[in-house]
């Protein structure tokens, strides 16, 4: 007999209720979320009433929820615990995620009955720990996102009675899974609070101090930028500069591009992994339906023909979406010098978000507009039941609450248009109210693209990562029966460069060789194809250990 697919839950965030029946329209077998109080949502729209109506709707929709209780507590925090836990059981999720260890002994005492769920704040990365979880009563563990693909494998052969969950899209942190002190530093903001003021992602300006003590801001012009080149000096390589690229709108040194596994979901789903995580507790409804939409159609698609699963039709989905670009980030166990963006921390995107459907009145849609729609703009309706977009010219725009009609409507203040269902041509003869239900979401084509070189030069990267291509970033040949527009080195340089761009090519300092230790900062042992053998040597030696 074929051995049975186990199916992965595809696990979404929901900032609030609206987000929560958003994403199990599009798909989402379970959701997570939480109230300002019991988490380190911070920003979380939810009251209590609506957590109890949210799970109740989940469980009618056959899907389930998980409740966020992953605080670090402090000594202020003990007293209020009770009252807290007392409020888990009464709104009876199906599992309550939870980091600190002080916290999850409270709640298991407390609280026997519910499933707990140790939370990626936890910094699980080893079989080790998961049995340690295992051992006090935890019944899935949430992995850090530095845990590689290889070692998720290996966690997963040796843990086969612990539920394993694991990040498949969303933002990174520079920190180790999110715990950050820049945040709290420079903004004083509580990182792990769920406040992150994201200082990873702000600007920065290079200054030099002169003789006398003074310091100066180093101006770059279109005059003088290409005088400088910026380098780091760690105190134990001397003669090894790592370059700080910097162009005249600063420098975004800590600027990690968005985690995206698409390209190897089918191998995440090979493995059986219980739960695929995604990221953005608060990000849109926009949001929770683009990416719930496009990973429910990629698993689905993968779950009835395994064999012929091609990811690209999927990823192409999230690239409509707002993104910093994507990358693999641990998947192959190292970050590669393609997770970063140096030289802007801005989301970008060509589309964006147009609306959702309100409500439905009579056989009108009520519309609430996200965006300004002009006549004559075509929006794309994203009917949870089907991939294709339901495309839709707007001729007039028609008040929800008045009925005047103009040429344009701006977001803003539950702005709402009326769309008769007898506009909607080609769907005669079809129940379009099960077609576009309440909660369904629309996107338009942006009439201008902040960056539209860079988005090219994004969608190029992740490419030549996620191919493990000729162009620099792989220690294996590129395969030209497998070759795509984008893999070789020729159509690399053709890429469109801004004039903004940082320079990519730096001069060689110190040896041209390397210690043999595997560093993080040597890229150049971990990336150049020359160094391939060495790199196959260092498997096989302990951590430290020289070749």
């Amino acid at each position: 007999m074929p051995k049975p697919i186990l199916r992965s839950e595809l696990l979404m965030p929901a900032g609030s209720l609206h987000k929560m029946k958003t994403a199990i329209l599009y798909g989402a077998d379970a959701v997570y979320c939480g109230t300002p109080d019991l988490s380190l949502r911070t920003k979380a729209q939810f009251t209590l009433e609506e957590l109890v109506e949210g799970i109740e709707y989940a469980h009618k929709k056959g899907k389930k929820v998980y409740l966020t209780l992953n605080l670090f507590s402090h000594n202020k925090d003990i007293p209020k615990l009770k009252t807290l836990v007392d409020t888990i059981k009464d709104v009876r999720p199906d599992g309550v995620i939870i980091a600190d260890p002080g916290v999850f002994s409270f709640v298991k005492k407390h609280a026997p009955d519910l499933e707990l769920h140790i939370s990626t704040q936890a910094n699980v990365c080893s079989h080790l720990t998961v049995d340690y979880w295992k051992e006090q009563g935890a019944k899935l563990v949430v992995l850090a996102r530095e845990v590689s693909f290889e070692e998720l494998a290996e966690i997963k052969e040796k843990c086969p009675d612990t539920k394993l969950e694991t990040f498949i899209h969303g933002a990174m942190c520079m920190t180790y899974s999110g715990r950050c002190l820049l945040s709290n530093f420079l903004s004083e903001r509580g990182a792990n609070q769920g406040n992150c003021s994201q200082s990873c992602r702000w600007k920065y300006k290079m200054h030099v101090q002169l003789k006398d003590g003074t310091l100066k801001e180093i101006q770059l012009t279109d005059e003088n930028k290409d005088l400088f080149e910026f380098f780091l000096e760690e105190g134990f390589r001397p003669g090894e500069f790592m370059p700080i690229q910097e162009t005249e709108r600063g420098a975004y040194i800590l600027n990690a591009k968005d985690l995206c596994l698409m390209p190897k979901l089918n191998e995440y789903l090979e493995l059986g992994i219980d739960s695929l995580k995604v990221e953005g507790r608060n990000k849109t409804n926009y949001y929770a339906a683009l990416v719930a939409r496009s990973y429910r159609h990629a698993i689905d698609a993968w779950v009835e023909d395994p064999e012929n699963w091609d990811h690209e039709p999927f990823l192409e989905e999230l690239y409509t979406l707002q993104n910093r670009g994507y990358s693999l980030a641990f998947h192959n166990n190292r970050l590669t010098n393609l997770a970063h963006n140096y030289d802007s921390a801005k989301s970008v995107a060509q589309y964006e978000n147009a609306g959702y459907i309100r409500e439905w009145d009579g056989d009108d849609i009520i519309f609430e507009v996200k965006n300004r729609i002009d006549s004559g703009d075509l929006i794309e309706i994203l009917s949870p039941a089907m991939w294709e977009p339901i495309r839709l010219r707007i001729t007039e725009c028609i008040d929800a609450e008045t009925g005047e009609i103009t040429d344009a409507v701006s977001a803003g203040q539950n702005k709402a248009i009326r769309l008769p269902a007898s506009i909607f041509l080609g769907l005669e003869g079809k129940n379009i109210k099960e077609l576009l239900p309440q909660h369904t979401v629309a996107r338009k084509e942006k009439s201008i693209i902040a960056d539209p070189e860079r988005l090219k030069r994004d969608m190029h990267s992740f490419s030549v990562e996620a191919q493990g291509s000729c162009c620099g970033t792989s220690e294996s040949p590129c395969d030209k029966s497998k070759k795509t527009d984008v893999c070789c080195k020729k159509e690399k340089k053709e890429m469109p460069e801004s004039d903004n761009s940082p320079k990519t090519k730096k001069p060689k300092f110190g040896t041209d060789a390397c210690c043999g230790k595997g560093c993080n900062g040597c890229l150049m042992f971990w990336h150049d194809t020359k160094f391939a053998g060495l790199r196959d040597k260092m498997k096989d030696k302990k951590i430290g250990e020289t070749l």
